[in-house]
């Protein structure tokens, strides 16, 4: 198989006073004279080392499976600050909604040969960097056209910011939840049931009418079970 490669760069953002670290994968086929998509990845260090993002990109485009994509992952510095960027009731949580939409998209397109639309980009997490890729597409669904969720933490917030969606249709959603994730472990608000705030939301968004693609599989919220499922959702979402 022919590999990729993941460039290692910062940008510094004003929206939340520092710099921020990225991870850029660009595909084996990367050129200047390509058009390619854009996956921005929150946990983005976990989808590279665990998710094997990168690997499952260039072994589809190999096989022209998928459209070109470049993936843009960015890590958070510690647990007590993933929490800050991404829980809803995070106090950083809205500026970095702003730098994804407004600092590190524009950074993208004047650096890579993406698309520039909406269609052409898609937001992916895991647990509550799940939660905060749906809000920020919620905020900004004229700048992200896809969004995929693995395990999402969902409140009341969530529900409420889905609720009030009025153009349904301007973004699509795959979202997944095990069946098994209903006592996490979280490492701050204590042990959780996942599931049934998920079968919520999964209820809501199919009421609001998204594009949507929604199953439960048989297994718990860690990585076991997220790792093959991104194989399945980068060949649904960006599909030729």
């Amino acid at each position: 198989m022919k590999n990729g490669k993941i460039e290692d760069l910062t940008i510094y953002s004003k929206e939340l006073g520092e710099e921020m670290q990225l991870l850029i994968h660009l595909p084996h086929n990367y050129s200047p004279l390509y058009k390619y998509s854009i996956l921005i990845a929150s946990d983005g260090k976990d989808y590279f080392q665990f998710g094997r993002v990168g690997r499952v990109i260039d072994e589809f485009i190999e096989a022209e499976e998928i459209e070109n994509v470049i993936v843009v992952g960015v890590p958070y510095k510690s647990v007590a600050e993933r929490r800050r960027l991404y829980h809803p009731e995070g106090d950083l949580r809205e500026a970095y909604i702003r730098f994804l939409a407004h600092e590190l998209v524009p950074y993208i397109d004047d650096n890579y040969p993406t698309y520039q639309i909406g269609a052409g980009r898609a937001l992916i997490g895991d647990s509550l960097a799940a939660t905060i890729s749906l809000l920020t597409a919620l905020k900004y669904p004229n700048i992200f056209g896809k969004v995929i969720l693995h395990s999402p933490y969902v409140d009341n917030l969530v529900l409420e910011t889905v609720e009030a969606v009025k153009d349904s249709s301007c973004f699509s959603i795959y979202h997944v939840i095990g069946k098994g994730e209903t006592k996490v472990n979280t490492q701050v608000d204590g042990v959780q049931d996942f599931l049934t705030p998920n079968r919520a939301l999964n209820e809501l968004i199919v009421k609001k009418g998204f594009p949507y693609f929604y199953e439960e599989f048989d297994g718990d919220h860690t990585w076991k079970h997220w790792q093959p499922d991104v194989r399945r959702a980068i060949q649904m979402v960006f599909a030729h």
